[in-house]
Parts: structure tokens; C-alpha cells; sequence
């Protein structure tokens, strides 16, 4: 639900804006999203006794120079009492300036460390695949395997040991 609301914020702001402009308004409000991340700023922003305007001033102090979009963004959010949507929008606008920029970021999960030589060529043959600008970072977890996740083109190609070995088994009894 959220999520969807966000997205029409998004939509709002990238009605008659550039790619420079959409980029602007993102830096500006991941900026304001880190403050998300502190508790004692979330009391603040969720209490009923802090007026909105003392919430808003608040918010905006976190950016030194704030172009009028995000200052009216910010306001229109703190009218509609939705100032605990902005981490959503700021997730929703990245996306969407990945799109409009053809620029994604992946995730190579893995249970080893894979030397960046090796990310470096995954990173290049992918990119070239799909026909993007990629950027894949790793993520050393207890997949027991290798997965390559890029959100932003809905891709996820995974190889486990555990898959490879039950199509080993059913390949076998299949030719028994």
C-alpha cells in the first residue's frame, strides 16, 4: 500500500522533469532518508505533539541548499501526514531514474569471496547481455552456490550444488 502511494509521488515528480532534475530531487531526498534510520528521529516525525510545520522545518534542515520541488514535496507530505513515506519514495525514484538512465546495481551472492577479476568479467558480460551499465557489488551469505540478483531488471539467475545434485540423481533414475 505504501509502496503504491509512493509511487504516485513519483509519478508526480517526474512529470515534466529531466534526468539532472529527477537526479537532483533523489540526492536530495536520500539525504532526508538516513535520518529514517535513527529511532529517536522517527519519534519525532510519528508524534502527535510536534506540530507539522516544527516536522517539516526539521526535515529540510538536513539538506543546505533544497531546489522548490523537494521543499513542496516535503510540505504536501507533511499536510497528508505521510512525512514516514520518503524512505519509499526515495527507493521507488531510484528505480525509476535506473530506468530512465538504462544503469542498474546487482548482488552476486555466494558463500566464498569471489576475486574481483572474476566480478569484474561477470559485471562486463552482463551488462553486455542485457545491453545496460551494471554495477554488481558481492554478498558473502551461506547460499551454497553462486546467484546473481538485478533488481531493477527483474533478473535472478542462480546455480546451487544442492539443485545440481537432485537433477544428478533424478537424471540417473530416469535412466535406470
Amino acid at each position: 500500500m505504501i509502496d503504491l502511494v509512493a509511487k504516485r509521488y513519483v509519478k508526480a515528480l517526474m512529470t515534466d522533469r529531466d534526468v539532472d532534475g529527477l537526479s537532483s530531487i533523489y540526492n536530495e531526498l536520500s539525504t532526508i532518508s538516513t535520518a529514517f534510520k535513527s529511532d529517536k528521529f522517527l519519534l519525532i516525525v510519528s508524534s502527535t505533539d510536534v506540530k507539522v510545520d516544527e516536522k517539516i522545518n526539521l526535515i529540510l534542515s538536513f539538506i543546505d541548499t533544497c531546489s522548490v520541488s523537494t521543499k513542496n514535496l516535503i510540505k504536501i507530505l507533511g499536510d497528508n501526514k505521510r512525512l514516514s513515506i520518503i524512505p519509499n519514495i526515495v527507493d521507488v525514484l531510484n528505480k525509476e531514474l535506473s530506468i530512465l538512465n538504462n544503469s542498474y546495481t546487482g548482488v552476486i551472492s555466494t558463500n566464498v569471496e569471489l576475486a574481483q577479476p572474476e566480478v569484474d568479467k561477470m559485471n562486463v558480460e552482463f551488462a553486455k547481455k542485457f545491453n545496460v551499465s551494471l554495477k554488481l557489488t558481492q554478498n558473502i551469505c551461506d547460499y551454497n552456490g553462486i546467484k546473481v540478483d538485478i533488481e531493477g531488471l527483474g533478473v535472478e539467475i542462480g546455480f546451487s550444488k544442492e539443485r545440481l545434485k537432485a537433477q544428478m540423481i533424478e537424471y540417473i533414475l530416469k535412466a535406470v
